[in-house]
């Protein structure tokens, strides 16, 4: 199991896309904490989530985890399924209202970088997090 985790393609240009994805969902997850009410547990409440507390510390959290595991090519497959949901569950309850609200030129405006998260975790999950990761260097030593 933990060989499918790890395995990786040998393309040197994955460590752009991880560091794009790692590197923002770093920044929002600290923001969750620096800025609370506008974008933790606040914005959480404005659009009408469960515990909203819970989930504002929850989401930073995991964001700074997998942001950090991204940076470093750290079983970025694993860190890159939590960043997928998160961008599902974000694009599922801010964006898509969005559409009946404003339109769909503003929602696809709105969620521009929602969008290029979720292609991006994507990518991760399929390739994995290649040659300058650790994932490489533990497979490369078993």
């Amino acid at each position: 199991m933990m060989n499918l985790i790890l395995k990786t393609s040998t393309d040197k240009s994955i460590v752009i896309i991880r560091w794009m994805v790692g590197f923002v969902f770093l920044s929002e997850g600290i923001q969750k904490f620096l800025y609370p009410t506008t974008r933790g547990a606040g914005r959480f409440l404005k659009i009408g989530l469960p515990n909203p507390e819970f989930l504002g510390d929850f989401v930073g959290t995991v964001e700074i985890l997998a942001g950090v595991l991204l940076i470093l090519g750290i079983v970025s497959r694993i860190a890159a399924l939590n960043t997928f949901i998160i961008m599902c569950v974000a694009i599922i309850t801010t964006k898509i209202p969005q559409v009946s609200e404003n339109g769909i030129w503003s929602a696809l405006h709105a969620s521009r970088t929602d969008w290029a998260m979720w292609c991006g975790s994507l990518f991760i999950l399929i390739k994995g997090s290649g040659i300058f990761s650790f994932d490489y260097y533990f497979m490369k030593k078993k």
